[in-house]
């Protein structure tokens, strides 16, 4: 006879261990190197007081934000989980009763003290994106209810905001100018298709607790044409706008990247289910580090010295 969720949990003590499990250290990656990105395409020169406050928006894009939402995302996601990925935290019962609601709590408090020494730019970022956070897993919003609505609002946390508050921290706590926010905005949307990989693993325990994410919606050989075009898209125009700003050998290192990317994708399309978990570690990375190709060719454009300038008067 099988055990119960609930009894499981009622039975088991909390494993300090399972703590770090539960924030998912795999996760804090894409954020933290978007973060980064975001501080090169800015132009800055690296003193040793901006080293520190490079350092200070990568511990909090990782470690702390990131991490919050991973135990924020497990916590409501344990009867999914339950079905899924039964050897979780909360599911197995490592993190019994509701200490995964206190620690997703407690880290997203903790996420608010982090960003104090950043100033107003990285608070209200951090506020952003907790919003997000809870937004994307908690009742009533549950924005990954829908997977065209909840990977957006992951891509563009993940990325485009990670990626923004790096520059606009560099910058002295501004609005980083067009070029940058434009690149944000591109991986923000290709990052869509990354989150859609992560959700193949899921499809059973999506479909039985009404999670409509895309491989539920549409089918998996659909969604990852989805996932597959989103990403290729969003870097053929980002290669587009590196030749409009004169950057043509930037813009052809991406295309090479993007080109072992497609080649990737046309044989993850074959058999998408068991084939996207490769797709995310081998094609993925290639797709990473076009943005920090990106990030190097616009951090000597006119219109991102002149903003330096104007910061350093």
């Amino acid at each position: 006879m099988g055990v119960s969720y609930s009894e499981r949990t009622a039975v088991t003590r909390l494993d300090p261990k399972a703590v770090l499990t539960l924030l998912k250290p795999v996760t804090w990656f894409p954020p933290m190197w978007a973060f980064t990105c975001g501080a090169i395409s800015a132009g800055v020169p690296l003193s040793s007081e901006r080293l520190w406050t490079l350092a200070l928006g990568i511990g909090l894009t990782g470690p702390m934000v990131c991490a919050s939402s991973q135990a924020v995302n497990d916590w409501f996601d344990r009867e999914v989980d339950a079905i899924n990925e039964p050897n979780r935290p909360i599911p197995s019962g490592r993190i019994p009763g509701q200490w995964g609601l206190a620690i997703a709590i407690i880290w997203s408090a903790l996420c608010i003290v982090w960003a104090l020494p950043l100033g107003a730019f990285g608070m209200l970022a951090v506020g952003v994106a907790l919003a997000f956070s809870w937004g994307y897993s908690a009742p009533p919003f549950r924005f990954k209810r829908n997977g065209w609505i909840g990977n957006t609002a992951v891509g563009f946390t993940y990325e485009g905001l990670a990626w923004i508050t790096g520059a606009g921290i560099m910058l002295g706590n501004v609005l980083p100018p067009m070029p940058l926010l434009l690149l944000a905005v591109l991986y923000s949307i290709g990052a869509h298709g990354i989150m859609t990989l992560n959700d193949f693993k899921a499809i059973e325990g999506d479909r039985k607790m009404g999670v409509n994410s895309l491989p539920v919606m549409l089918g998996p050989t659909a969604a990852g044409w989805v996932a597959s075009l989103v990403m290729l898209m969003a870097q053929a125009v980002v290669i587009g706008l590196l030749v409009s700003w004169g950057r043509p050998g930037f813009a052809t290192a991406i295309g090479v990247l993007a080109l072992i990317q497609a080649g990737l994708m046309w044989w993850f399309v074959q058999k998408p289910v068991e084939r996207a978990l490769y797709l995310s570690a081998f094609g993925v990375p290639f797709y990473v580090s076009g943005m920090m190709v990106s990030a190097f060719a616009v951090r000597t454009l006119p219109m991102v010295t002149n903003a330096l300038t104007e910061v350093a008067r």
